[in-house]
């Protein structure tokens, strides 16, 4: 690199940085671009054979068809000092808010989200979007930028209990966007390896395969599934400001994250400001949640498992589900006695229900045979039940099972989106329907679990069969099984295995 090169890229990006107990950091750097690698020797999962997260995402950290400015000279420069300095605090990082990366976070929101509060929708806010992303820029700098509050929306859980969630204005979540895209740099070098959800690079399935190869590979006989009750709207505003700023000095962002927590949501003409919690749907919340969570969970276990352990711990935790595994029965019963105090002293509890200690693993079958009892229990992560079997060899495997309620319930609302559309064309119907077999396909479809995709294939054609002999009296007697086949092996496709077993992407992702 030349120096006026040098001079220019100084010139633009400076970096007003403070770190705790170290006076002597310089203000201003220049470092070379690099990918989004954690790159540290620290132990990121070391339950699972993990002796390191470099090489964990050899992804670029933003979408390169941004401007020079803002992807490789500035963003990749503030993961760079925030891998080298874990105490570091970042004073400009307001700066990064511009045009740029506001157009490009517009193109990464959901094209067909409900509307928030003012009632604009994606495309009607892009046909003004260049017009529109010079004035949001200039009202963020200068501080006339309002938050809108979340219009008030519902959705059934599983257990058929009704969620609150927030649906946003398309202006908030372009914003909110930018600003995941900035706190990503700073805050990814000190999340923990076992923690997969809403990260970069990351996945459900991710999850999934640490959490099977950690429980195969380890001594664990006992598992603890674990839910935070009501996690979302009992999260301590204080605590979590006090989190951010301990990485973040600059207090035009704190400000702006502190307004989103406050300004509520809007229900039945009502407004009503929050105090607690932030809200569940939001752009932002899966970002606010792992710092929290990051905190009360995850640095703590690894400092309990380094310090009090005496056998085999792991752990897994995507946003705020998460899966723990003991080799001993009494080590659990004591990580969760302690867990539940550590999450009361920060206003969060357990949910009494759905919290449970079983025993899992490799000797679990053989163990309650002796005592007399049934099989092993199952435990839910990520949409799969999880079982103890075995494989034609007699050895351990764990089964993983699309979860039963969650199929019935999903093809009972596909029965009745097809009686709401039962006048539309066969054409149209069979596209929606293969997009639903493609979603269902990419995401259940691992080894072991083909007999549950199947038979929501084979479900699903029945649905539609039934529904098409019912368009009129002639189409009892015209549309027979056998031309029905015809017509679904057209328009749906069957299904297929469509990931690889949990060891083979483990190993490829952590080749070391």
């Amino acid at each position: 690199m030349n120096e006026p090169f040098e001079r220019e890229v100084a010139e633009k990006v400076q970096f007003q940085t403070s770190a705790v107990g170290s006076p002597e950091k310089s203000d201003e750097f220049i470092v070379p671009s690099i990918t989004a690698n954690k790159g540290v020797s620290a132990s990121a999962e070391s339950e699972e054979g993990r002796d390191s997260t470099k090489r964990n995402s050899e992804q670029p950290i933003v979408n390169r068809t941004l401007s020079r400015g803002f992807a490789s000279d500035g963003l990749d420069r503030v993961r760079h000092r925030a891998e080298k300095d874990k105490v570091c605090v970042f004073n400009n990082l307001f700066q990064f808010l511009k045009v740029d990366l506001l157009r490009w976070s517009f193109y990464q929101t959901k094209r067909d989200s409900a509307p928030g509060l003012d009632e604009v929708t994606w495309k009607m806010y892009e046909t003004l979007l260049e017009e529109r992303l010079p004035e949001l820029e200039c009202e963020l700098h200068t501080g006339r930028y309002r938050a809108t509050p979340d219009k008030r929306g519902y959705i059934t859980k599983d257990d058929g209990t009704q969620r609150p969630i927030g649906l946003q204005a398309v202006e908030d979540k372009v914003v909110q966007r930018a600003c995941v895209t900035v706190l990503n740099e700073v805050f990814e070098p000190q999340f923990c390896g076992f923690s997969y959800g809403f990260r970069p690079g990351r996945s459900q399935h991710n999850a999934l395969d640490s959490l099977h190869e950690g429980i195969c590979r380890r001594k664990i006989n006992w598992v603890i599934d674990c839910d935070i009750k009501a996690f979302f709207d009992h999260i301590d505003h204080e605590f979590l400001m006090g989190q951010l700023e301990g990485r973040i000095g600059d207090k035009r962002l704190l400000r702006l994250i502190r307004k989103w927590m406050q300004v509520g949501w809007v229900e039945n003409g009502v407004r009503t400001p929050r105090t607690i919690g932030i809200a569940q749907g939001s752009v932002l919340s899966p970002l606010l949640a792992n710092i929290v969570l990051n905190e009360v969970m995850d640095r703590w276990f690894v400092k309990w498992r380094r310090t009090q352990a005496k056998g085999d711990c792991i752990m897994v935790r995507f946003a705020d589900d998460a899966v723990m595994g003991f080799q001993y029965e009494w080590e659990a019963r004591s990580f969760l006695t302690e867990l539940t105090r550590r999450l009361e002293a920060h206003k969060l509890t357990l949910h009494p229900e759905k919290t449970r200690l079983i025993e899992f693993g490799r000797f679990a079958k053989s163990n309650r045979r002796k005592r007399g009892e049934g099989k092993p229990e199952t435990f839910n992560f990520l949409g799969f039940t999880h079982c103890c079997g075995r494989t034609r060899n007699g050895r351990f495997k764990i089964v993983r099972r699309t979860i039963r309620e969650r199929q019935q319930r999903k093809l009972k609302e596909i029965k009745f989106e097809l009686i709401q559309r039962i006048n539309e064309s066969l054409t149209s119907i069979g596209k929606w329907l293969a997009s639903v077999m493609r979603g269902i396909t990419q995401y259940y479809a691992v080894p072991g679990n083909m007999d549950a995709v199947k038979e929501f294939y084979t479900q699903l054609g029945r649905h539609w069969h039934w529904v098409i002999r019912r368009r009129s009296h002639k189409a009892r007697n015209r549309w027979t099984w056998e031309r029905f086949y015809r017509l679904q092996e057209r328009y749906i496709p069957r299904p297929r295995v469509a990931h690889p077993y949990p060891n083979e992407r483990f190993d490829a992702k952590y080749s070391r």
